[in-house]
């Protein structure tokens, strides 16, 4: 079974504090089934956008897992909110979490897709 996105965003955040990092929520969307999308910059303001992977990319063993692919990387902050106000027209719903992930890996909190 598959948890609300409000129940896995909090889950998220908790972790990230946990290790140290910081993380905010940006934009809520529908508590139960809204896309996530996660940022993360770096010190000099260079940003990488995480969103839903295609659905092409689930593995048929765990389904009930939200899966991620790198949609934008290295980018400006203007690239990014041009990016989510796309998504945006086309879900309205949509979560936007920043994250500063401190010393864990964005791989060890996302399940990144290979897409």
């Amino acid at each position: 079974m598959r948890v609300t996105t409000d129940f896995w965003v909090s889950a998220l955040l908790r972790r990230v504090f946990g290790e140290g990092g910081f993380g905010a929520i940006l934009s809520k969307g529908a508590s139960e089934a809204g896309a996530v999308f996660v940022l993360t910059r770096d010190r000099f303001g260079s940003t990488d956008l995480y969103g839903p992977a295609p659905q092409t990319s689930y593995d048929t063993a765990k389904p009930d897992e939200r899966q991620f692919s790198l949609l934008e990387s290295g980018v400006d902050g203007e690239t990014v909110d041009k990016r989510l106000e796309r998504e945006r027209r086309f879900d309205p719903d949509i979560w936007v979490v920043e994250i500063e992930p401190g010393k864990t890996e964005i791989k060890e909190l996302l399940a990144l897709s290979a897409s």
